[in-house]
């Protein structure tokens, strides 16, 4: 085998979905024999969500954890869960995708494993090799590792805000687009693609798409098949070695509204709306997209986003200049005619 064809893939080594699993928390630290200190990572509402709870539990079973409290997903907050987690085992995120993230990215930097213990089912970083930081104004995708496991209990995220289940469908539908950019750039760019991951990157997609009319709000069945569908998707990442299977023009058009827009929506809503402009473009279904959205109570356009019409059209013109080398539909730019006409044929604007 030569070097070139040689690939590390970092998956989850165990995954509890399902009511109360929070209580496992103990448990699958011990089989995953982690040590016995923690550092738990969370944020101030999480932390009496889940963070809380997760550190009594370790403690009753005889671990030593402390808390370390995350408000931003920057290199200030990785730091200081650093500096608090130099002499302990393991970490454990609790909490959404800023905290998940910040949990993520100290674990790589300490080189010791980080459980992944999600509150709501926002996007797909509870079980990627990606974590999104904020650096120079921006937000950028960066490398780190997996989690070792994840505990994914449906009773806490079917509690969460409708919104934040939403925002993950919308996360989950944009690997449809951002599959067919894989393609593209491998036909045209000769980029890496890998056939198993993106068949299972449109598997999960398809999976919520199918069953759209029955994801609905405080319904635990909802949660566990968002998070399925979630893991799953980091785990085809993974198996790409990227983040291509579930990011193309559809993350870049977020990004972009991330810097223009006055107060962005969430990431996955973003992607949502993104992803019916970015259909349109491959020429695809991209009703069969906005149809599906809205069953599951996700934005479709700028109003449902709260964005103004304008900051839709800039994103359009602008969002091929983030991460440039990554080839997609988007080439090297729409004008400003074409994002208009783009984004009022498909009712994202008025």
């Amino acid at each position: 085998m030569t070097p070139k064809s040689q690939k590390w893939m970092q998956l989850p080594r165990s995954i509890a979905i399902g009511h109360g699993m929070i209580a496992d928390t103990a448990r699958m630290c011990t089989e995953l024999k982690l040590g016995q200190s923690a550092i738990i990572v969370t944020g101030r509402k999480t932390r009496k969500i889940a963070g809380e709870a997760v550190s009594d539990i370790l403690a009753s079973d005889g671990f030593s954890t402390d808390i370390a409290i995350v408000t931003n997903a920057d290199q200030e907050n990785i730091d200081r869960v650093i500096d608090t987690a130099r002499d302990v085992f393991f970490l454990v995120g609790v909490g959404g995708g800023t905290v998940i993230d910040v949990a993520k990215l100290a674990s790589t930097m300490l080189d010791i494993p980080f459980l992944s213990v999600p509150t709501a089912a926002s996007h797909d970083g509870i079980a990627s090799m990606r974590a999104s930081i904020a650096r120079d104004g921006d937000t950028v995708s960066v490398p780190a590792q997996a989690p070792l496991g994840i505990i994914a209990d449906t009773e806490i995220i079917a509690r969460a805000p409708h919104r934040f289940l939403a925002s993950g469908c919308g996360d989950l539908i944009s690997n449809y687009t951002a599959v067919l950019d894989w393609e593209l750039a491998h036909r045209l760019r000769n980029v890496p693609y890998s056939e198993y991951a993106a068949a299972l990157s449109r598997m999960t997609a398809q999976i919520i798409m199918d069953r759209a009319e029955t994801i609905k709000p405080e319904l635990e069945e909802s949660a566990r098949l968002v998070i399925k569908a979630l893991v799953s998707s980091g785990v085809a990442m993974s198996i790409a070695g990227s983040s291509m299977p579930a990011s193309g023009s559809e993350h870049k058009f977020s990004h972009a509204l991330d810097r223009i827009a006055p107060e962005p929506a969430m990431h996955g809503e973003q992607c949502g709306v993104g992803t019916i402009l970015m259909m349109y473009l491959h020429g695809g279904n991209w009703q069969q997209i906005r149809d599906a959205l809205q069953r599951i109570g996700a934005p479709v356009d700028a109003c449902g986003l709260g964005i103004p019409d304008q900051c839709i059209i800039e994103a359009l013109v602008h969002a091929a200049e983030i991460r440039p080398e990554r080839y997609t539909i988007l080439g090297t730019g729409l004008n400003e005619e074409a994002a208009r006409n783009v984004a009022r044929i498909t009712g994202v604007v008025g």
